[in-house]
């Protein structure tokens, strides 16, 4: 075949070195740059497949997000702007893997299994973030997907949540949008001036914010959209990537791991602040008090919000639809306690990965999830969208129910319901804020935060470790579960997990208590029981006191 022959003669351009082994995980293909040219080209390849056999056009997004500057990666998004599929995930290391010499085989491979028409035309839609290496690696990929015939358009500078909503758009035929920058930034500031209508008298400094762009692609981004807003948002925008290196001392990990404002940020006490990561899909809130204390609002912080504005709504507009919270393990114990107890919302435990939250999410009318980390979004079932439309146009609602139906429809409109975006959800937040006449004090004030810990505990083999009841628990090794309820029972208001890391031989251990010292306390002493009792490795690990 004339195809195959056009592979071997491109793939001879991006060799792979030899004895090279990469894993595709829930982030994809990441690693040092100079390693990814052969990754590239072959998940272009594997994108112009998974085209032809779905009958639609994919996405492959070039970035390593939060990583730093010397680093990349790539993703692939599936037709509705999800991620890739499981079953493809293990065909993309497959066929990362294969040697120089194997990689046809490979390819022939995976038309055999999955039953590939050939002859199918494919579309792949590319996108890249502002890393130095992102422009040589996309045309890696564009190689690839030209190498098996398929089409492409490449889309150049583009966050990865605005990546996942062009191929959502272009496979619903433009009914979610118009897949283009243009269309997007339309779609997103429209819904927003919407919202903001509905707030009362918002003074000059309540519309104000501080954002922190990582030095990366959301900060261009941002940029392009700031006039669209009007004077509705005036945004100060820090690490905008005119001089810092992408995500060094800022960024959304940078803020959430140390605790602190980013680097070069100014704030004064009481204003708002925020932080994307690196490709924009992620967002932390925070601000300093008057004592100069610094408050982080996380993932946790920001769902428990958005959840309380949308089931306010919903009451408001008297539709009976389900709303439910999906959360992991690391969500703070006093969010789950008042969203359960307070708020009276169904809350959904899944596993860690953004995967298993946006699939639970599914499963409700309303479903909201996010990650502790700031990555997150919400999804509305077909039939939630369309009884809320059908209120909108209903004449014989009263004014309430009325003006409630179109903020819900004005909110459907401004979220990414792809994947988590840190653009929409910071318009978002902005707005519920706004209509909510509040202040970022008192969205802190809602709940406060149990103390707590993360350490990491080096395994020799992080397979020992299984786990079950959404990673909460272990299974194996034997003893190891018991250990850690008996040092549980010696603490106030906690609980403590363990898992094995997705990427490397460690154990993550989370421990949350009632005082901050009793918190370190348990994470120390469970750590000391994993690596008892799972083949610790170096030094037993030290109190943290």
């Amino acid at each position: 075949m004339a195809q195959f022959l056009e592979v071997s003669k491109l793939s001879s351009q991006h060799q792979k070195p030899a004895g090279l082994v990469l894993q595709y995980g829930t982030a994809g293909f990441r690693t040092n740059a100079k390693l990814l040219d052969h990754i590239m080209f072959r998940m272009g390849l594997l994108a112009t497949l998974r085209s032809k056999k779905t009958k639609a056009t994919i996405g492959v997004m070039v970035t390593a997000s939060h990583n730093p500057e010397e680093d990349n990666g790539v993703k692939l998004i599936d037709p509705m702007g999800e991620m890739v599929t499981p079953g493809w995930e293990s065909y993309a290391t497959e066929l990362a893997n294969a040697e120089q010499d194997d990689l046809l085989t490979a390819l022939k491979d995976i038309i055999e299994k999955e039953a590939i028409n050939m002859s199918q035309g494919a579309n792949v839609f590319v996108g890249r973030d502002t890393r130095s290496s992102s422009a040589t690696l996309t045309q890696a990929v564009l190689d690839g997907v030209s190498a098996l015939g398929g089409h492409s358009k490449d889309y150049g500078l583009v966050t990865t949540p605005q990546l996942h909503y062009m191929v959502c758009c272009q496979n619903t035929q433009g009914k979610y949008g118009d897949a283009t920058v243009e269309g997007y930034n339309h779609k997103l500031c429209q819904a927003f001036i919407q919202l903001i209508k509905n707030a009362s008298n918002c003074t000059d400094d309540q519309k104000h914010l501080s954002v922190d762009g990582a030095n990366g692609i959301g900060a261009l981004k941002l940029r392009e959209m700031e006039s669209r807003l009007k004077t509705e948002l005036q945004i100060s925008l820090f690490n905008d990537g005119s001089k810092g290196k992408l995500n060094h001392q800022c960024g959304a990990d940078f803020v959430k791991v140390q605790q602190k404002p980013p680097t070069g940020f100014t704030m004064n006490p009481g204003e708002r602040g925020c932080s994307f990561d690196g490709d924009a899909d992620r967002i932390v809130y925070y601000y300093t008090d008057s004592e100069g204390q610094f408050h982080l609002l996380d993932g946790d912080k920001i769902a428990t919000l958005i959840s309380t504005y949308l089931k306010e709504l919903l009451t408001q507009a008297g539709l009976d639809l389900k709303i439910a919270v999906v959360q992991t393990a690391y969500a703070n114990g006093s969010s789950t306690h008042y969203l359960e107890n307070t708020m009276k919302v169904v809350v959904r435990c899944t596993k860690t990965g953004v995967k298993h939250l946006h699939h639970a999410a599914q499963e409700f009318d309303i479903g909201v999830y996010f990650e502790a980390n700031g990555h997150g979004t919400v999804l509305f079932s077909q039939a939630a969208e369309e009884k809320i439309q059908q209120l909108t146009e209903d004449p014989n609602i009263n004014d309430e129910r009325k003006r409630a139906a179109l903020l819900l429809q004005s909110t459907i409109n401004l979220i990414n319901q792809t994947v988590g975006d840190a653009i929409s959800d910071m318009l978002l937040i902005e707005a519920i804020l706004a209509i909510k006449g509040m202040t970022v004090q008192q969205w802190d004030a809602i709940y406060s935060d149990l103390p707590n810990r993360q350490l990491k505990v080096k395994v020799s083999d992080r397979r020992v470790i299984d786990t079950t009841d959404a990673e909460r628990r272990a299974v194996t090794p034997a003893g190891l579960q018991e250990a850690i309820d008996s040092l549980v029972k010696k603490h106030k208001q906690a609980r403590s997990f363990v898992r094995p890391s997705g990427t490397e031989d460690v154990v993550r251990v989370y421990a949350e208590a009632e005082t901050q010292e009793s918190t370190d306390a348990l994470a120390h002493e469970v750590s000391l029981a994993v690596y008892r009792l799972a083949g610790g490795v170096g030094d037993e690990p030290k109190p943290l006191h």
